[in-house]
């Protein structure tokens, strides 16, 4: 153990000498507190005790500042932090061997310390020459660590700072944001980096976007990858079902979110090798997937988490929608996964005139009709060649089908939300209308939060023995998709009276971190890497949409929200489509961009931009220079990221705008962002008040402008109305909505995934 490792832990330990007088100054110096009633509480309960450690002291100064904070005075939180902050600075300094006062030490020396123990990758120092890194040093700004309320800091630093193997502290807030833009920087130009990680940097340091969960993880370090979800299409076939498996696997373990459609695998009672009623169906298989999720854990962090999707005509349907329910027969369940279901335009109208619905085998289809039903979607709404297959497939004799009302599928699927929240739902035919790549693949499935929507492909394997005896194995890659994550905090950076447009100037970095973050990964999968480069995909997003609707003093259920959000997200696809064709004219088009919806102009026309002279100009630039990014934008939960940055979550309402979450020994307080006698009768209106039909408005608004798609949820009272729930699926549907996320019942506890909190 080092010398100041030594000191660190007997600083940590140390019996503090009561001196009121001397606590009353530290306070006095750290903080903007002079509340008599609060250092009267701090000195009872400190002098309640026989004798107290400093850290016990610090979290007695923390916990009376946190038991203030209230509608009306959520900057005690804001106080807490700065407690806090002073550990941090504390705990740094002395691990790090420099004066405490300074707050920030040698950012060089923390680079050589932490990649002496492993903790670092060594690349920064192999990149970087020590006169750019002091240079950069210079850049962090200590100011900036009073933009974290006490949730926000507390957050970052148990979850995200890099530490030694042994957990103490190094890594400070400004450096954390310096090293992750001198990461994604690393091989841009030398004569024109230093820019590029001071651009990065103002864009992290403000708050002005968030990047995702492992990239704020693990950018720098010598472990873990950057990329937030993965979607694998699993092969009909063992070898496939046990590789896809193991990639699922290997993926976890760096972190990795993983979305499986299942849909192509045969049914239970389907034939294996001509003998009938052998297969057991895809059950068996999505519990495999299950005890991968808790076996196979995210850098010790959590369980894993997996979401599989299997379409709604498929033949082990009514079975899948039963895995998450609580009662029934365990051997049918699997509680640790999330389940997406595919729908087809076609089941939705026969769900809406109470119409019947088939089930098929998927592997009988293909033997019989020649063809896989999966692979087919309607290319005009009410028309097109799934639902002709689909026809097909009723019509032939020999192929063997269950018949039952649509409507009985879906008040299944509705029970299953009402009580587990899930399943997802994957809207097949608007995704494939939709998708600007449809020239080259499939979009089968979403991912673990329904935000993205890429082409989908299984990997196909081959073994050959050569004469020496060595097997090689051959696998033809199919398209294993990665998503890139990162958002924009919408309550810093849309103007507001007396505040400058961020916006023009922070998505031109931002698209520049994300597609280097596709050159910069390191993924076990090498499917997955090929497919990223492939592709060239990321997701930007956003968060703080209540946040900025209470700043604007915009309802939510109203006509001005949806027209905002219609002008919002539009202003913001322009500036990202601009990001990528400037970044294409300096790096070259991604390698699928020939023929696609963005080199023929059919995305522009298909939303109806053509005839707007400045959607037409980029239009023409698109055509003229190509696109560095074959799938652009895609709106994530981003729930405990939009905690760091002070914002509200996602897309979403808040929850309440104001409340306690219980914690062992503390209660924690939340306040909406903002909160004031101005912004309050907008946040009143909060998750479970809001009429949920005017958030699908706004969806549907938005959708229009995002190439990919939206984690979405419904928030509803435990007692509603199947009929009411029902229209609510239809009205999203019917809006040209491609996904929606998790159903929110009062009645469900739902568990979060983190890893598309971008």
């Amino acid at each position: 153990m080092s010398l100041t490792t030594i000191i660190a832990k007997q600083e940590e330990t140390h019996t503090a000498h009561f001196d009121k007088n001397r606590i009353q100054a530290f306070i006095e110096k750290i903080t903007t507190i002079r509340s008599q009633e609060y250092m009267d509480k701090v000195i009872r309960t400190i002098e309640s005790k026989a004798e107290m450690k400093t850290d016990e002291i610090t979290s007695v100064l923390i916990n009376t500042a946190l038991e203030n904070v209230d509608e009306v005075n959520a900057q005690w939180s804001f106080e807490a932090a700065k407690i806090y902050l002073h550990k941090l600075y504390r705990q740094a300094s002395l691990h790090r061997g420099y004066n405490p006062e300074w707050k920030y030490g040698d950012f060089y020396q923390l680079l050589k310390q932490l990649t002496a123990k492993g903790i670092y990758s060594p690349r920064i120092l192999e990149k970087y020459t020590r006169g750019e890194i002091e240079k950069l040093a210079t850049l962090i700004d200590p100011e900036k660590d009073f933009l974290f309320d006490y949730i926000a800091l507390h957050t970052l630093a148990t979850r995200y700072l890099a530490t030694d193997h042994q957990k103490n502290t190094y890594e400070l807030p400004q450096e954390r944001w310096l090293v992750i833009s001198m990461h994604l920087m690393q091989d841009e130009p030398v004569e024109k980096r230093f820019e590029l990680v001071a651009e990065a940097y103002w864009a992290l340091s403000n708050l002005y976007m968030t990047v995702a969960t492992p990239t704020l993880a693990n950018a720098g370090l010598a472990h873990g990858q950057l990329s937030s979800c993965f979607i694998d299409t699993v092969e009909d076939s063992l070898i496939g079902i046990y590789n896809s498996n193991t990639d699922v696997a290997r993926l976890s373990k760096d972190g990795g979110g993983i979305g499986v459609y299942m849909g192509k695998v045969r049914s239970r009672g389907s034939s294996i090798k001509g003998f009938q009623g052998a297969s057991s169906g895809v059950l068996p298989w999505i519990k495999q997937l299950n005890n991968t999720a808790v076996s196979v854990d995210q850098l010790g962090r959590r369980k894993g988490a997996i979401a599989v999707y299997l379409d709604v005509w498929h033949a082990d349907i009514l079975s899948f929608l039963d895995l998450k329910l609580n009662n029934g027969d365990e051997r049918q369940r699997a509680h640790d996964i999330f389940t997406g279901v595919c729908l087809p335009d076609l089941f939705m109208e026969q769900v809406e005139n109470r119409g019947d619905w088939y089930l098929f085998d998927p592997h009988e289809v293909r033997n019989i009709m020649g063809f896989s039903l999966e692979d087919f979607y309607d290319e005009e709404k009410g028309q097109g060649s799934f639902r002709e297959k689909y026809e097909e497939c009723v019509q032939h004799p020999q192929l063997k089908k269950t018949k039952l009302p649509a409507i009985q599928i879906m008040i299944r699927i509705m029970k299953s939300q009402l009580e587990t929240g899930t399943p997802f739902m994957f809207y097949r035919d608007e995704v494939n209308r939709k998708n600007p790549n449809k020239h080259v693949g499939m979009v089968y499935s979403s991912n673990l939060c329904t935000e993205i929507t890429q082409n989908m492909s299984p990997t196909i394997q081959s073994e050959e023995i050569i004469e020496d005896g060595t097997i090689i194995t051959y696998k033809k890659p199919g398209d294993f998709v990665v998503c890139n994550l990162s958002s924009i905090n919408l309550g810093r950076t849309v103007q507001l009276e007396g505040r400058q447009e961020i916006l023009e100037r922070l998505i031109p970095i931002q698209v520049r971190m994300l597609d280097n973050v596709i050159d910069l990964n390191t993924i076990d999968v090498k499917q997955a890497m090929i497919t990223n480069k492939k592709y060239r995909a990321i997701g930007l997003g956003t968060f703080g949409w209540h946040h900025i609707l209470a700043l604007k003093g915009i309802k939510w259920e109203s006509k001005e929200a949806v027209a905002f959000a219609d002008q919002l997200y539009e202003s913001i696809s322009k500036l990202t489509i601009q990001a990528s064709v400037a970044l294409a004219k300096e790096k070259g088009a991604y390698p699928n961009f020939a023929g696609s919806d963005w080199q023929t102009g059919e995305y522009f026309k298909q939303r109806d931009y053509e005839h707007d002279p400045e959607w037409r100009s980029i239009m023409e630039e698109v055509a003229n220079f190509g696109i560095r990014n074959g799938y652009l934008m895609a709106v994530a939960p981003n729930s405990s990221t939009s905690v760091i940055a002070g914002s509200t979550a996602s897309i979403d309402p808040i929850f309440k705008p104001f409340y306690y979450e219980e914690k062992k020994n503390y209660k924690l307080p939340f306040v909406a962002p903002d909160l004031d006698h101005r912004t309050y009768d907008i946040y009143r209106r909060s998750a479970y008040i809001v009429d949920q039909r005017w958030s699908v408005q706004q969806n549907a608004a938005r959708q229009r402008h995002i190439d990919q798609s939206i984690s979405f949820n419904f928030y509803v009272p435990n007692n509603i109305k199947a009929k009411v729930l029902l229209d609510l699926h239809l009205q999203a549907w019917d809006s040209g909505l491609k996904t929606t996320y998790y159903v929110r019942s009062t009645a469900s506890d739902i568990e979060e995934c983190e890893w598309c909190e971008s």
